[in-house]
């Protein structure tokens, strides 16, 4: 467990960009479907139940939520999309948001994109993919629920989406997750400070 990511507060809820924290230092996004189990993530990671914002209906999350992690290091919980039951508006205002924010923030170094192994590789989650591939920004995906799986069952499902994913020229990084069962933070944790010190490397 890394301990540093045992420290996240809670900065601020953004309706849109004018509100957001200064656009300094490096930031993580956390995107995902509305159901995807995005903000139970971030809790487990974190290792604090109440963080995000948890509940059992999905599209709660409806504006860009931010975490401070370390002093310049933060992450942001963005909105759910494709699933939860609200007005098309809505819907159109939280993507536009989303796409505002991609690809105006230079903070962002990196995205973690939370996939249900039992339904991965939405339309959403290639349109995320296919930007993420793009603008070259440093992916990794988690498979959230594993448990809801046996562990072969659940193993298949990740070699199945890294042998669709290889063709792709950007790496990306892949693994499984469990938040009730606690399994795969140490994988999450390692592959943040990746996506963290990889960006830092480079503005040295």
């Amino acid at each position: 467990m890394n301990p540093l990511y045992h420290q996240a507060k809670f900065i601020n809820s953004s309706p849109d960009l004018k509100s957001t924290p200064p656009d300094t230092g490096l930031e993580i996004a956390f995107a995902g479907r509305s159901n995807a189990g995005k903000s139970s993530a971030i809790n487990t990671l974190t290792r604090q139940t109440g963080l995000a914002r948890t509940s059992k209906t999905p599209g709660r999350t409806q504006a860009l939520n931010f975490f401070e992690i370390n002093e310049g290091q933060r992450f942001v919980d963005l909105p759910g999309y494709g699933y939860a039951k609200v007005p098309l508006p809505v819907k159109k205002k939280w993507h536009q948001l989303m796409e505002t924010y991609l690809t105006k923030r230079k903070s962002l170094c990196g995205m973690v994109l939370v996939m249900d192994v039992r339904h991965p590789l939405t339309e959403f989650d290639w349109q995320m993919i296919e930007w993420c591939q793009h603008t070259q920004l440093p992916l990794h995906i988690i498979l959230t629920k594993a448990d809801k799986l046996n562990f072969g069952a659940a193993k298949n499902v990740m070699l199945q989406i890294q042998k669709e994913l290889s063709e792709l020229p950007t790496p990306l990084t892949l693994q499984l997750f469990s938040s009730l069962k606690k399994s795969g933070v140490d994988e999450i944790h390692a592959a943040l400070n990746q996506l963290f010190s990889a960006r830092m490397q480079i503005n040295e």
